[in-house]
Formats: structure tokens, C-alpha cells, sequence
């Protein structure tokens, strides 16, 4: 799991008789837990914690809020418990904080052990260029991020990387600030999110005392580096302040020439709600595209991953992975965590038949959908019937999940969308290409309505 960026500041690892830092403890404890849950309890409340130190018999996960804090430990902590202790070997507790709770921990820890601070950039050390799997898909990425590593500042001001969500960005820029640091050790590197950069600037803006030391005090936070890196710029869409205040830092930082670094999921001109002035600002420097990475890279990125937990895998276990997770690299990573760990609970030697048990919540087995597959996970999630689906009701309980499982049906199935119709009471070819129209739009004015409608799509797939 990757950090947020606020919370990269300071880092502990120091775990009894292991090499492994607060990183690979939680993210193979994780691989392990996934199945466990269903995908939208996963991604609710597992997902979005974020470690952020761990010492000799606690790993300390940081939560979004309270709400998150008193749900997981009360139904979740003794899984998440387990399955450290499955990973480690050891009995590790997890303790969960507030984001103020964490800062105030993380302190703590640092004026104990002044040696653990890193005074503005710890980077994952598993994201480096040397642990970076080159392919056609983003080589380009790679020789202008290792460019600008070398002399920040002065080639490729700002740089800009998109791609999709798990092919590497992050990566990159972790390698980036790591390989910064080791040219110059004094270097001010700073990374953060565009979501995290926005909750600083409403704390500024909103601070009731001071208000003036509050805005002094975060503007010399990020106008003061040397190398600046905004993780999902995209998050700054639509926020006018965030989108002001960051223009401004961006103006500071490129007048003193000093290395600006973004990601983001799209082109910045394809960035709906993204200033111009911004997107123009960003097309100074240059801008690479990472893409989903090939067969060949699949495989050579799952046998570097199994390189560096010190395993041989074999060869038809690599390619059956690496043949059905196609899109994403860090679901690769993920699954091979899985089968690692699944191969250490039950002592048993990786191959494929261990590998498809193994996997086989991830990678089911291949089946055609109908709608009645589909209706039948939308009323359980919505709490509605499907003769709801057919019925005429047109209230809001019913609408919805119609028109998503509408939706749906033409995303997965083959019908025409007179067949579908047929499926949900006779309704006529225009009503269901409205729903899915209706769907599409509020998938794009809504974040979370998007995680729902994309958690059906892949539980179903």
C-alpha cells in the first residue's frame, strides 16, 4: 500500500528478527485478509488504512475518521490481528489512529530516536529504479523520471506522468525523491497528494487564531523545497482555493527553479473542472503516459517481485498470473503476495494447482452472466426485490438500482437494449439507454456512486 503522503515524513521499522518495514508488513497482511471480506467492506474500511509506523509488537494504521477508527475495531480488528500474525510469525497488535493522533505519535517517536526522522521524505523502499520494470509501456516514463533525478530542477521542469491507477506513477516518484536524496542527502524533497495538499489549505484558510501564522506556516511547507511531488492532481478539479494556492506555489517554485513533479490519471487537458491556466503550466516541462504493461512486462515484473521476496516461482505459475491479470500492477504484486503467503500458512510448494486455489476468489472461473446474475447482486445490495426491477415503481429505492442493473446488463451481457427491457418488465429500448445514460452521468459527478457501480463491474466479472 502506498502512503498519502502526509504521513511519509517519519517512518519506524523496527519489527524483531525482520527486515521488513511498516510497507511490506501491511501489504502482504492485506493480500492475505482480502478474501476474507466482501469487495465493498474491503474497500470501505480496510483499503483506506494507512501504516505508518511499526515497532516491536504494533503496527500503527492511520483511519480516515472516527466512523472508520470505531467500525474496524469493533468488527475487524481480530482478523486484521491474524492476519499479521500469519505474515510476521510474531504477535503483532494493530492500533488505530486519527490523522491528529498519528501526527502527534509519530513526533514522539522521532524526538526518542532522532535517527528515525528523515526531515521531509521517507520513500517506500521497494519503489526505486532498480526494483522498476522497464517495458514498451513505460519506458518513456522511466528515462525522463530518471532524467529529472539527476539534475532536478534543470531538465524537464515540471514533469508530468499519467496512466491509469496501478501501473507505477507513484513508483516513479518515490525512485525519484530516493534517488534525489542520494545525490544530495540535504535536499529538501517533499511529496504529497492533491487531496492531502487541499486538507492543509482549508486548515490554514479556516484556522480561527493566527490565521495569518497558519497560512505563513503552510506556504513556506511547500514554496521552501527543492523537488515538490503531487500525487492525483486530478483532485484538484472544481477546487478553486486549491487550484489558486497550488498555481502560486507552482509560479514560486518554477521562478527559483526548483523540480515540480505531478501524476495523474489523465491528460491535464482532459481534466474536466482543471483550471487552463494550471493544465497550460503543466505542459511547460514534458508529460509521459504510462500504460498497462504487456505480457512480457507482466511476467518480468512478477518474477523481480519474487526475486526480491527471495522465492522461486515457477514459470506456469508466472504466466498463469501474469495471463489473467491483465490491467494493473499492483494486482499483480498483489496476487503473487497472495500466493506467497497462502504457500507459507499451509506449507505447501507453489504450483498451479496451489496457485488457482489460491487465487480463486480473485481469478474465478470464466462464466457466462445473464441478467438474473445481476439482479440478484443489485437487490442485495439496494434491499429490494427483483420484481421491484420489473415492476413500474419509479421511486427513488427502486430507480436506482433499475437503472444500474440496467447498466450493467449492457456492460456485461450481450443483449441488445430492447432485450434487456424485455428482462426488467417490458420496458421500452429508450428507458434503459436513459438508465445507463443516468448512470454514466452520476458516476462522473460522484465519486463514490463510481466505487459502487466499478464494484459491481468487477465482483460480477
Amino acid at each position: 500500500m502506498e502512503g498519502n503522503g502526509e504521513f511519509e515524513k517519519v517512518g519506524v521499522n523496527r519489527i524483531k528478527g525482520s527486515g521488513k518495514n511498516f510497507y511490506a508488513v501491511w501489504n502482504e497482511a492485506t493480500a492475505l485478509l482480502k478474501p476474507e471480506f466482501t469487495d465493498i467492506t474491503y474497500q470501505t474500511w480496510i483499503s483506506t488504512l494507512e501504516p505508518v509506523a511499526i515497532t516491536d509488537d504494533t503496527i500503527y494504521l492511520v483511519t480516515a475518521n472516527e466512523l472508520q477508527k470505531s467500525t474496524v475495531n469493533r468488527l475487524h480488528i481480530s482478523q486484521i490481528n491474524a492476519g499479521l500474525k500469519a505474515v510476521t510469525g510474531q504477535e503483532i497488535k494493530a492500533v488505530l489512529l486519527l490523522p491528529n493522533e498519528a501526527r502527534e505519535l509519530l513526533g514522539e517517536l522521532s524526538e526518542q530516536d532522532p535517527a528515525l526522522s528523515t526531515g521531509g521524505f521517507v520513500h517506500n523502499p521497494k519503489c526505486t529504479f532498480e526494483t522498476f520494470v522497464i517495458g514498451e509501456s513505460n519506458r518513456f516514463a522511466y528515462a525522463v523520471a530518471e532524467t529529472v533525478a539527476n539534475s532536478p530542477g534543470s531538465a524537464y521542469n515540471p514533469l508530468l506522468i499519467y496512466g491509469g491507477v496501478g501501473l507505477g506513477k507513484t513508483h516513479l516518484m518515490h525512485a525519484i525523491g530516493h534517488k534525489v536524496l542520494t545525490n544530495n542527502p540535504g535536499a529538501n524533497v517533499l511529496y504529497t497528494t492533491s487531496e492531502n495538499f487541499t486538507h492543509e489549505l482549508i486548515t490554514a484558510l479556516q484556522a480561527k487564531e493566527n490565521n495569518v501564522h497558519y497560512r505563513t506556516k503552510f506556504r513556506k511547507k511547500y514554496r521552501n523545497v527543492d523537488v515538490l511531488m503531487i500525487d492525483d492532481v486530478q483532485f484538484m478539479a472544481n477546487k478553486e482555493s486549491t487550484q489558486q494556492e497550488f498555481f502560486y506555489t507552482f509560479e514560486d517554485l518554477k521562478a527559483a527553479n526548483k523540480q515540480i513533479i505531478i501524476t495523474s490519471d489523465k491528460h491535464p487537458r482532459e481534466i474536466p473542472g482543471l483550471e487552463e491556466r494550471l493544465s497550460t503550466r503543466f505542459e511547460w516541462g514534458i508529460i509521459a503516459d504510462v500504460q498497462p504493461p504487456d505480457m512480457e512486462t507482466r511476467m518480468a515484473i512478477l518474477r523481480r517481485k519474487a526475486e526480491l521476496e527471495g522465492r522461486s516461482i515457477p514459470d506456469d505459475v508466472l504466466f498463469y498470473i501474469a495471463e489473467k491479470v491483465v490491467s494493473n500492477i499492483r494486482e499483480l504484486e498483489s496476487s503473487l503476495n497472495r500466493i506467497i503467503a497462502y504457500s507459507n500458512i499451509n506449507k505447501q510448494d507453489i504450483n498451479l494447482a496451489m496457485t488457482e486455489r489460491a487465487l480463486k476468489d480473485i481469478i474465478p472461473a470464466k462464466k457466462t452472466i445473464v441478467p438474473a446474475d445481476i439482479k440478484k447482486v443489485v437487490c442485495e445490495y439496494y434491499g429490494v426485490k427483483p420484481e421491484d426491477l420489473e415492476s413500474k415503481r419509479r421511486d427513488t429505492p427502486v430507480v436506482i438500482p433499475r437503472q444500474v442493473a440496467m447498466y450493467l446488463c449492457r456492460e456485461l451481457t450481450v443483449l441488445s437494449l430492447a432485450e434487456i427491457g424485455v428482462q426488467f418488465g417490458g420496458k421500452h429500448h429508450t428507458t434503459v439507454l436513459h438508465a445507463c445514460e443516468k448512470v454514466e452521468e452520476d458516476m462522473r459527478s460522484s465519486k463514490e456512486f463510481k466505487l459502487t457501480v466499478e464494484d459491481f463491474l468487477k465482483r460480477m466479472r
